[in-house]
């Protein structure tokens, strides 16, 4: 373990801010995490080439062989259908890690949490590499999936508490900034490992293995960065001539906390689970199915033709194909502009009112978009889904600052390690409902183009049942809060220490451990460099997607 004179270096009291510490280096440090951990979502791009790690040029299938004999067989390829068992397992466990050490992290402070991520994120990786170099598929599953995944919880909920504590004047831009990063993974490292496997690939080998390990290490580099870079404000701090408004019992905003091993009983607890399980399930469908939907529903109308997708040449169908693939690309662009537009904007508007407008109009493009496509407007069609996306990211970065808002800021990142359940329950429920739905249809004689109709009926739905149970949401019972006395029992459990505010503005730290000093709350080189260091692999990964869809935008012309 890492020592100082007094203490780990990791504990929760070496992190406490000194005097005039800059609160905005702490969004970078949370983008350098969450941009490593969202590669989970860019992990497709190693499916084509997996499923033919053994015959190269083509899968090498065992058509008689059961799947458990493909988790350990070294002779046949594995169908990429159980390879995406990956995916799922990086959400449910996911989900359940940060439901499980949400609490412990509240003790812990980011710091740990972070350098915990760091390791099983990129620990499970090396397995994942290890897995993939002896062709053993348990082991990426027990690697990528399982101890990935456990990385993917910690680091997704670390700086979660931190920064709505930093930013109490601007919560919902503060965690959108940083959760905008988990959105904006996939488009650094999807290319990225795109460019390593056509360096790694040799006749013998499709260079996942080595990807997986040059992947791993720059994350771990960025990651514990990242988790060094975190600071926590003492407790009581506030920005310099701000102070917080005063409570009013009709609005959905407090002062006071719930602790949460008391959260499962409140109401609202679960009338938020609801709708984030709700919102994510919609739009998941929709990420899930973004490219065959496109394809199936226009065809060669891609192309300025009439045709049907299944009546297209095979090299029509390649450029058909081309265009979706741009087509998912431009989705995660606009997921992840929703994720720091809707949550800065629900600064203004107010979380509940932020939601109300995802669930009615989102209810309203969902009805609209089958209409749309039998009347062949690729474009309205493409900018339906594009808004839709925005309010997918856009709820994954909104509900932090309104678990804030009704439940107080103590627990924050506990309460929302265990809100993250219903995003595991939504992995599930969103593919399911699109896909078999789909299956239905298809069986039942549907054309394919018209295959998905029912499905966004169905989203809509449960985006109205959303509505519902937003609607319903009202201000936290009184008796649920902790007293004076708790409060205080908990911050010390938590090693916080109290603060005092200067005229300036500027933190002093009344606790006892010994800080470095720090950079005064201005400009300074320091925080161009943190946003430098992780705005332009953003940067590149957003001209990375624009240049891929290009073939989108010429349309129609």
């Amino acid at each position: 373990m890492i020592t100082t004179v007094n203490g780990s270096i990791l504990d929760k009291s070496r992190t406490i801010a000194g005097p005039g510490f800059n609160r905005w280096l702490i969004p970078p440090a949370a983008l350098a995490i969450h941009l490593c951990i969202g590669m989970a979502y860019g992990f497709s791009v190693f499916w084509l080439p997996l499923s033919r790690a053994i015959g190269i040029d083509h899968a090498q299938s065992c058509e008689s062989a059961h799947w458990f004999t493909l988790l350990w067989s070294t002779r046949c390829d594995w169908p990429v259908t159980m390879l995406g068992w990956t995916f799922t397992l990086f959400f449910v466990v996911l989900g359940s890690s940060a439901a499980l050490f949400g609490h412990w992290l509240e003790t812990a402070g980011p710091r740990k949490a972070g350098v915990v991520s760091a390791l099983c994120w990129c620990g499970g990786l090396v397995l994942g590499a290890l897995g993939v170099q002896w062709h053993q598929l348990w082991l990426l599953w027990l690697g990528a999936g399982v101890i990935g995944g456990f990385g993917l919880g910690l680091g997704y909920i670390s700086p979660v508490s931190t920064l709505i504590k930093w930013f109490p004047d601007r919560r919902g831009m503060a965690t959108g900034l940083a959760i905008m990063g988990f959105g904006g993974g996939a488009m650094i490292g999807a290319p990225l490992a795109d460019l390593l496997m056509q360096r790694f690939a040799t006749p013998q080998n499709v260079g996942v293995a080595a990807t997986l390990l040059v992947m791993a290490g720059l994350y771990l580099i960025a990651m514990l960065a990242g988790a060094f870079g975190y600071r926590v404000p003492p407790a009581g701090w506030q920005p310099a001539g701000w102070r917080a408004p005063p409570a009013a019992a009709s609005k959905l905003k407090t002062s006071r906390h719930v602790h949460v091993e008391k959260v499962l009983r409140v109401p609202q607890f679960w009338l938020l689970w609801a709708v984030l399980c709700l919102n994510v399930s919609a739009g998941i469908g929709v990420v899930g199915m973004a490219s065959p939907m496109l394809q199936e529903v226009f065809g060669g109308r891609l192309l300025g033709g009439v045709e049907a997708l299944s009546a297209l040449s095979s090299d029509a169908r390649a450029q058909v194909a081309t265009i979706a693939a741009a087509f998912a690309g431009l989705l995660s662009l606009f997921n992840i502009a929703g994720r720091i537009g809707w949550a800065s904007f629900s600064d203004v508007i107010g979380r509940r009112n932020t939601y109300t407008v995802f669930f009615l109009l989102g209810l309203v493009l969902y009805a609209a978009a089958p209409s749309v496509g039998a009347a062949g407007n690729v474009a309205l069609f493409v900018v339906i889904f594009c808004v839709i996306l925005t309010m997918y990211g856009g709820g994954f970065a909104t509900i932090p600052a309104y678990l804030a808002d009704l439940f107080g800021t103590q627990h924050v990142g506990a309460i929302h390690g265990r809100l993250l359940t219903a995003w595991s329950a939504a992995g599930i429920l969103g593919p399911v409902v699109v896909n078999y739905i789909r299956e239905y249809q298809l069986a039942r004689g549907v054309p394919a183009a018209q295959a998905y109709n029912i499905t966004l009926y169905l989203l809509a739905g449960l985006l109205l049942i959303g509505l519902v149970c937003n609607l319903l949401v009202r201000p936290v019972n009184e008796r649920y809060f902790m007293s004076d006395a708790e409060l205080t029992a908990e911050r010390e459990k938590a090693h916080e220490a109290a603060a005092r505010v200067n005229e300036a503005g500027d933190v002093a730290r009344t606790s006892s451990v010994d800080a470095p000093p720090l950079q005064a709350p201005r400009f300074t080189w320091a925080v161009a460099l943190a946003w430098l260091a992780v705005g332009l692999p953003l940067l590149w990964g957003v001209w990375t997607t624009l240049t891929k869809a290009a073939p989108l935008l010429q349309i129609g012309r």
